[in-house]
């Protein structure tokens, strides 16, 4: 992989992983249109995904640093609120740890077909689509309704289907208000992508990794971290003004020109 590569791998990801539009499905498409020279490898892989995991924590670090100490005793009054959303994240991740240990085969091969990938854009632009048949919600986040959108969540292991596209959905049509719903999926995010990257940064101890690209791998997870934190600032204020369907026709294209194309 060269520095250009890296680079435009690194900012397809932070644009797409938390843009409703599927992150897994772009890289393999753009793998695909870019042929051997964007194979990407485990290690840039683990790189990029703790890089996008990052510009969460630090955009929502308020938060999150309210969630661990809710953690921590004694256990106030005033803790509830957000202990209960710390219990609720944990609750809403279950669903995706069964499917994706449970199927893990069958997703991984799937990740080897385009054409998947381009079908899986076209479903997702679908339920992007939907949300504009429902009216903005005042609803506020419960445990039922957290472990909804976790089941929304693991069918994101799919190429193609958006993580923060069916989760923010999901929430949208259980009548959850806009902006809470789009907090949760991104909050709802981190433990799935910080137990696949430890998965992950298992298995590099089988693969060798060049000294010589580390470099690239890193221009490639900056590249990453600046434009996901930008991509998140973008899609909470997309959300807080009834704009994020829009998304669901760029998928429809895309998905669309990839069938034809493939």
């Amino acid at each position: 992989m060269d520095l250009l590569t890296s680079i435009i791998l690194g900012t397809l990801q932070g644009l797409t992983e938390f843009l409703p539009v599927s992150s897994s499905g772009h890289l393999v498409l753009a793998e695909r249109i870019l042929g051997s020279n964007a194979s990407s490898g485990l290690f840039f892989e683990v790189m990029v995904h703790f890089a996008t995991m990052i510009s969460v924590v630090i955009f929502f670090r308020k938060k999150i640093g309210r969630l661990i100490m809710s953690l921590i005793p004694p256990y106030t009054e005033d803790k509830k609120p957000i202990l209960k959303l710390a219990i609720i994240i944990v609750i809403g991740t279950i669903p995706a740890v069964i499917l994706g240990l449970g199927f893990e085969d069958q997703i991984e091969s799937a990740f080897g077909s385009a054409k998947v990938a381009a079908i899986m854009l076209i479903v997702t632009s679908m339920i992007l689509l939907s949300t504009r048949l429902r009216k903005h919600g005042k609803k506020t986040l419960g445990y039922g309704s957290g472990f909804l959108v976790g089941v929304a969540q693991s069918l994101a292991l799919m190429p193609g289907i958006s993580r923060s596209g069916t989760t923010i959905s999901a929430g949208l049509h259980l009548g959850i208000d806009p902006g809470e719903a789009a907090e949760f999926s991104f909050l709802l995010s981190l433990p799935a992508v910080f137990g696949a990257t430890i998965l992950k940064s298992f298995q590099l101890a089988q693969e060798p990794v060049n000294g010589s690209e580390i470099g690239i791998y890193i221009a490639g997870a900056i590249a990453a971290f600046v434009v996901g934190y930008i991509s998140i600032a973008w899609l909470m204020k997309m959300i807080k003004r009834g704009q994020f369907f829009y998304f669901g026709i760029y998928c429809l294209l895309v998905g669309i020109a990839g069938v034809i194309w493939l």
